[in-house]
């Protein structure tokens, strides 16, 4: 009889981990670079010349396609070459610098090089997503109070949605803000407005908007502000974004009974944006607007608000604190010519999320 040699134990773990590592090695993508570097994992998408692989052992990797000598693929996926044209298929290794895409009806034999994206198959051209407008959307409020030597009670809510192009913006936005302080209205203001703007060049761009509302403190029954002109880009970056607007605008107030005649005059609108996003995802914000008349460049009003915003979950909540100013140099009934206003917000958020313009 035959007799089964038997294997230490010892033996075992190592040859059982290098049974795995094969079969891993088997299933799964594979890329080469020109150091002699290979990645194992899944390639997730080739895009500007960025080939992106989640691995188990080091989270996502981007690798410069430039470096790539060799792609294998251990399952179909969608690629685009540089003259347009676009197959779905294995890519396999041919050659140094060369791959095949293929599939049961077709194959297609190129350099790495020539390969301008790709994507799992089934799903839509990334370049063609990019090229949709997207929604996104906000809400949020706050109710604060204090009692003790003062009392006060407040409450803000806000609505926003943007519509995000490559390259133009639309926003509608909403708010509305109340405070009383030892029982007397300290602030009751309402706005609704637009704004749209067109990068027509890179840094530049023309932009309208329009702005409506009420201040019952300041005694105006109905403002509105409308202007349009040119905006410059001085910085522009995924993270941080610096915009000056300068055209012309048309202001209108309507005062309540006894205190003055409406105001109907053409002027400049002057306008500064501010935006930084922080690597734990945190966003400061700063913007103030300039809207002098030409007949008083004396006779403004100033509009400033700065917040940071800190994310609470990974995609929907967000807390937002920071100070609002409003400033009217010519304020009717004796008001106090600045109004500033602190809030703590709870925002929530839904939709796509692209980044600024």
């Amino acid at each position: 009889m035959m007799k089964i040699a038997k294997i230490s134990p010892h033996l075992l773990r190592p040859l059982f981990c290098a049974i795995l590592f094969c079969a891993a090695q088997i299933h799964a993508d594979i890329v080469e670079t020109k150091n002699g570097a290979r990645e194992v994992g899944k390639i997730t998408s080739i895009h500007g010349g960025v080939i992106t692989i989640e691995t188990d052992y080091a989270g996502k990797i981007e690798v410069k396609q430039a470096l790539v000598t060799s792609i294998t693929t251990d399952r179909p996926v969608a690629v685009r070459l540089a003259d347009g044209s676009r197959v779905v298929g294995v890519v396999t290794s041919t050659a140094p610098n060369r791959l095949q895409v293929s599939n049961p009806t077709h194959s297609i034999d190129c350099a790495v090089s020539n390969v301008s994206a790709s994507w799992a198959a089934g799903q839509e051209d990334p370049d063609l997503v990019a090229l949709r407008r997207k929604w996104s959307f906000e809400a949020g409020g706050d109710v604060n109070g204090r009692t003790g030597t003062e009392r006060q009670l407040s409450t803000s809510y806000h609505f926003k949605a943007k519509l995000t192009g490559p390259n133009d913006t639309f926003q509608y936005y909403t708010a509305y803000t109340r405070q009383e302080v030892n029982n007397d209205v300290s602030a009751d203001q309402f706005k609704a407005g637009v704004d749209y703007a067109d990068t027509y060049k890179p840094n530049r761009s023309w932009y309208v908007r329009d702005e409506g509302g009420f201040d019952r403190v300041n005694f105006i029954t109905l403002y509105d502000i409308a202007a349009s002109g040119v905006g410059y880009d001085f910085v522009k970056q995924k993270d941080e974004q610096i915009t000056g607007r300068v055209g012309l605008s048309y202001r209108y107030d309507q005062y309540a009974s006894g205190k003055g005649p409406p105001l109907s005059e053409t002027g400049a609108d002057v306008g500064f944006e501010y935006m930084r996003k922080f690597k734990n995802s945190s966003q400061l914000s700063d913007k103030v607007s300039f809207d002098p008349t030409f007949r008083d460049m004396g006779n403004f009003v100033i509009n400033h608000e700065i917040g940071y915003e800190i994310p609470l979950t990974k995609s929907l909540w967000k807390l937002s604190t920071g100070v609002a100013n409003n400033y009217y140099s010519r304020p009717v009934g004796g008001v106090d010519k600045m109004e500033t206003l602190y809030f703590t917000r709870l925002i929530l958020t839904w939709g796509a999320q692209p980044s600024a313009n």
